[in-house]
């Protein structure tokens, strides 16, 4: 692999870790319920896949998707039918003084294309529609689909921006009252005490908490407790690479590297596979567009990643998007 690499963005990985069904509903539940098990894993439907059977509009999910971190659509069974709601997540890193204004403005994207897709459908029927209703191009009767966000904040200094748009406003208090307000969902993943249930959320916020980026206690203390619980708990490589991420990779777990014989790091090693698969994938990509053949991108990986023809072959089964292979998608 070329040195000076540089490895995956936070945001590239957490997009990654929230993938995950279970650990998002659970986020949700964590924040939302208490705990209490209402979002149920099996009824999150990521939205690229759903908008058009949802919201009958096929450029929808390009649309919110360039905006937001990760969204899914929450479709609950009830006896009255099925209700719906959009659930967003949003990562931060570093403390953002517009955070609420940011948020409003995410969330009255999604709105605004949900009426906009509401009133396609009156542009050629008329039949039925009040003269208000054809004013408002939406009935009176028609309604759409609530949307909730929660933004995740990794940084290792308190959160001491605003959680309100009231917070950013100069406002005299005599109109307080007559300003509307619009506020955010905040977890900051280094002092969380959620009561979470998904294993990895447990240990993701239980390592982010601990190490805290910049502790004030000395490092080799903090290794001995991480090591001990990572050992203990039989941590993912998953949630380590996340956090080793997170933490640019500058907190260190000591284990064996069995080629040299000499001591390697845990979060290291993660982030550098995750890199090197970063990499691959990219290289098969930007090769693909280019309309290259099988056998180019197989010399391609072997002469940028320096690998064997094996390896690069092996590669390309795993992460190939063309269809003529197998995809596996972490």
């Amino acid at each position: 692999m070329r040195k000076g690499k540089q490895r995956l963005k936070p945001n590239t990985v957490l997009r990654e870790y929230w993938d995950n069904n279970e650990r998002f509903a659970d986020l949700f539940n964590a924040q939302l319920f208490g705990g209490e098990q209402v979002i149920k894993p099996d009824e999150l439907l990521p939205v690229d896949t759903m908008a058009v059977s949802v919201f009958e509009h096929g450029e929808y999910a390009e649309s919110i998707e360039s905006a937001r971190d990760k969204i899914n659509i929450c479709r609950h069974s009830t006896a009255l039918g099925v209700e719906l709601e959009i659930l967003g997540e949003e990562n931060q890193e570093h403390i953002h003084y517009g955070m609420p204004m940011r948020l409003m403005g995410y969330d009255y994207h999604v709105y605004k294309k949900q009426y906009d897709d509401n009133a396609q459908k009156y542009k050629k029927c008329l039949e039925g529609l009040t003269r208000d209703e054809f004013l408002s191009k939406m009935k009176k009767t028609d309604k759409f689909v609530p949307v909730i966000t929660i933004v995740v904040y990794y940084g290792s200094e308190p959160w001491d921006g605003a959680r309100s748009l009231h917070e950013m406003l100069n406002i005299p208090e005599r109109v307080r009252p007559f300003v509307n307000d619009y506020s955010m969902l905040l977890i900051e993943a280094c002092r969380c005490s959620l009561p979470f249930e998904n294993p990895s959320n447990i240990d993701l916020f239980h390592l982010l908490g601990t190490i805290k980026y910049d502790d004030s206690r000395q490092k080799e203390i903090m290794t001995a407790e991480i090591m001990d619980y990572v050992q203990e708990k039989k941590v993912g490589e998953d949630v380590i690479r996340t956090v080793s991420s997170l933490t640019k990779g500058k907190f260190n777990m000591n284990v064996k590297k069995e080629e040299t014989g000499g001591m390697y790091t845990i979060f290291d090693k993660v982030a550098d596979d995750a890199a090197i698969e970063g990499e691959i994938k990219g290289i098969i990509k930007t090769e693909r567009r280019h309309n290259e053949d099988d056998e180019v991108i197989v010399g391609c990986l072997m002469t940028e990643c320096s690998i064997t023809e094996a390896d690069a072959r092996t590669y390309m089964e795993q992460y190939d998007r063309t269809g003529k292979v197998t995809l596996i998608e972490n």
